[in-house]
């Protein structure tokens, strides 16, 4: 089956052809601007490779209700030319294809659990952590969604002791995102993280505030496997930091091999390394069909 995959971000737009069982056939990006200028350009790629199925991992909120009026629908975004969208309706409108639609987090944890770190598990998280931080959740074999869909990105932590600065998030005086993303790093220490990689202050910080937010996630959702990716965690002075806080804040409370022993192989970055969401993005449009 020739399936589009689409991995929507606010930056851009990646767009591939591949197969069921995660092959590319053909992988390209266009920049994000306005849906009148940026749509016309996807609906031609996937027209001209005349693809039997399109599936799309979109960044939100979005809506993903198939009995709501707006299901398909950018809705809520900051990025104000793409609020209350219809990007499944310009698909279906254009091509008449199968679609099948999710957040790119969901896009991402499900590539990671159908050809990745995730593979053979029926619940994992994947946490990516760059410009914002985002969750993908797949629980008992299925995607999460529910009232909206996850944004667990902005779940609470617990400020650090000595730690001023106000939070970058401006719903939210301390969430995740808020503290530990990627502008935050920048605004709070002059500098962007790729910059940063010698100073051990940074990374006690940041690790300590991811950790807090992985504990909750465990928890809460009991994975199997906790993924973390994005352009923060290409820092992997990170990952030791993280699983040692991570057993340190559970204390002996999850009593599994899994946290207690084997914690460096539960805790682990994606396997497919940039590529989770477009081939995530991939099975969308399988199961689409």
């Amino acid at each position: 089956m020739r399936i589009g995959a689409l991995e929507a971000g606010g930056t851009k737009m990646v767009c591939a052809v591949g197969d069921e069982n995660g092959k590319l056939e053909k992988k390209v990006s266009f920049p994000t601007k306005t849906p009148e200028e940026t749509m016309p350009v996807l609906l031609d790629f996937f027209e001209e490779h005349k693809v039997e199925a399109i599936g799309i991992g979109c960044f939100g909120p979005i809506d993903l209700n198939k009995s709501s009026a707006t299901y398909g629908y950018i809705t809520s975004t900051p990025k104000l030319a793409w609020a209350n969208y219809n990007i499944v309706g310009a698909f279906e409108k254009k091509l008449g294809v199968p679609i099948g639609f999710d957040t790119d987090v969901n896009g991402a944890v499900l590539g990671e659990v159908c050809f990745g770190a995730a593979k053979g598990c029926d619940s994992a998280v994947y946490i990516t952590i760059g410009t914002g931080v985002g969750v993908g959740v797949y629980v008992n074999g299925g995607l999460l969604h529910g009232l909206l869909h996850p944004e667990a990105g902005h779940v609470l932590v617990a400020r650090a002791a000595g730690d001023p600065y106000a939070g970058k998030c401006p719903y939210h005086p301390n969430c995740l995102e808020g503290l530990a993303a990627g502008p935050a790093i920048m605004e709070r220490w002059g500098r962007p993280a790729a910059e940063l990689a010698e100073r051990e202050e940074v990374w006690e910080l940041e690790s300590d505030y991811i950790a807090q937010a992985v504990t909750n996630y465990i928890l809460t959702l009991s994975p199997q496997k906790v993924i973390l990716g994005g352009g923060v965690m290409h820092q992997e002075q990170l990952f030791p930091l993280i699983r040692a806080k991570v057993a340190e804040m559970l204390n002996g409370y999850v009593r599994h091999n899994a946290v207690l022993r084997e914690i460096d192989r539960y805790i682990v970055p994606p396997r497919l390394g940039d590529e989770p969401g477009i081939k995530g993005a991939l099975v969308l449009g399988k199961n689409a069909v």
